[in-house]
């Protein structure tokens, strides 16, 4: 990487690392680009170089919580021999994860805000669809093993992610116990039903 290149990267991460440290003392909404500027020490042109909007900077943030994530996962992941087993590890993963992360509340707050823009809409549709695939990708493999049955695909991963958006909400004042217990039950009911035989 040339020398150029490695300031604009160290530049992009101070502006990341500052502005995320605002986004969870002050949230989301209450962050302005005045206030990163003040903590940087950069200049407003300069953010803006680097991000196109408070927005962007946020879905960088997102993206970086999201690679964060998955590292930790594919870390747990070989623990759970089975897709049974992943599914719920994943869910301890992800309410572990919810109950711990900073930036949840900030997060709940940007995504709940209707004023954005058609691009920062369909970054986030991009998100959702990786999301969605993890999902498809873990189920197809349950399927494929015979752990699962071959039912819609894409249908089972928008029931599993929309499980663990919900809960992500449900579970905001519940004890860390009570979430676990939560997350285990919804991979209960996703992979059992609660119907009587």
């Amino acid at each position: 990487m040339n020398k150029k290149k490695l300031q604009t990267e160290q530049t992009k991460k101070k502006i990341a690392d500052a502005s995320r440290a605002l986004f969870i003392q002050k949230g989301y909404k209450a962050t302005s680009i005045e206030d990163i500027v003040k903590a940087t020490s950069c200049s407003a042109g300069n953010i803006y170089y680097h991000f196109k909007s408070k927005e962007s900077l946020f879905l960088y943030l997102i993206e970086d919580w999201n690679r964060e994530w998955e590292e930790t996962w594919l870390v747990k992941e070989p623990n759970f021999p089975t897709v049974v087993d992943k599914l719920y590890g994943l869910a301890d993963h992800l309410a572990l994860d919810q109950l711990n992360h900073p930036l949840t509340k900030a997060i709940d707050e940007f995504y709940n805000n209707t004023e954005k823009p058609t691009e920062v809409e369909d970054h986030i549709h991009e998100i959702v669809q990786d999301y969605l695939a993890f999902n498809r990708q873990l189920l197809q493999r349950g399927i494929d093993n015979g752990e699962l049955q071959g039912l819609d695909l894409n249908g089972l991963a928008v029931i599993l992610d929309s499980l663990f958006l919900g809960l992500s909400q449900h579970t905001r004042n519940m004890s860390r116990q009570e979430t676990l217990d939560m997350y285990r039950l919804a991979i209960d009911v996703f992979l059992r039903g609660v119907a009587t035989a």
